[in-house]
């Protein structure tokens, strides 16, 4: 037989599964629950604890507890990147129509909100090896984050490296007051006569830090998906590393492989 407060949260969750407690409905006060059900506060405390493991509620401090709103899902494939290099030769015009998170989500550029950062920084260790630099070589960082304008959280978090001199003899891309740039990285890296000929990437998942669930305003035991990308020119030299930060809740990665025939 279900615990008192398991029979508790089985009762919300259906309400919310049903829409009878609405995205962002405010759900009674632990004491009322306690009433309603006739159970004792911490009987309920537990049955909210399930719904909130479950990122079915969320808790706001000092305001209440409220049912969660669903986010919005990206679904990134990999063969985005070649969409991306079919795009970085068209006219500034018609690049700037849409965007990869466009691309991944389905919404229209009016339905997002965006913002970069650049800094120059020194190559650690990691990624001097991933962009076969000298350790101290001057790189590029560039930090993305890109929302949809009815959310809070960003779809992920996004720090890209590049090799400095390999991008100065155009200072337009040096300047984070350009971006967004119409086309992305590869129309960017066109400006400087770069193409690319082959992304790889290495994906790995963990515990989000407490920071990276703040941000992302992740669910109690969320993981997060680490995606290594790293991009090579058509003579094999490593000219791009991206990490990206997906939340695993509303994230889908799809992988499609062709192969040759026989």
């Amino acid at each position: 037989m279900a615990a008192a407060y398991e029979r508790i949260a089985d009762k919300l969750r259906q309400s919310i599964r049903t829409g009878q407690l609405k995205p962002g409905h405010r759900l009674p006060s632990e004491t009322q629950l306690a009433e309603e059900f006739k159970k004792s506060v911490p009987t309920v405390q537990n049955a909210l604890r399930v719904l909130r493991d479950e990122g079915l509620i969320e808790k706001r401090h000092g305001i209440g507890t409220f049912v969660r709103r669903s986010r919005t899902m990206a679904r990134r494939t990999n063969l985005r990147h070649q969409w991306e290099k079919g795009r970085a030769r068209q006219p500034e015009e018609q690049r700037a129509r849409t965007g990869a998170t466009e691309h991944d989500t389905g919404l229209e550029s009016n339905d997002l909100v965006f913002h970069a950062s650049y800094r120059e920084i020194k190559a650690e260790k990691s990624i001097a090896q991933a962009l076969g630099i000298d350790e101290g070589t001057a790189l590029l960082e560039r930090t993305y984050r890109t929302r949809c304008a009815a959310e809070s959280a960003p779809f992920s978090l996004v720090t890209s490296y590049l090799v400095r001199d390999m991008v100065a003899g155009n200072p337009d891309l040096l300047d984070d007051t350009n971006e967004p740039w119409p086309g992305g990285s590869q129309a960017q890296l066109h400006t400087v006569g770069i193409e690319l000929d082959r992304v790889e990437e290495h994906v790995t998942a963990r515990p989000p830090t407490p920071e990276e669930a703040a941000e992302l305003e992740l669910p109690p035991g969320t993981s997060v998906l680490l995606l290594r990308k790293i991009s090579y020119d058509i003579n094999g030299r490593a000219v791009d590393v991206t990490d990206v930060t997906l939340p695993g809740d509303r994230t889908e990665l799809h992988f499609t492989t062709p192969l040759e025939r026989w």
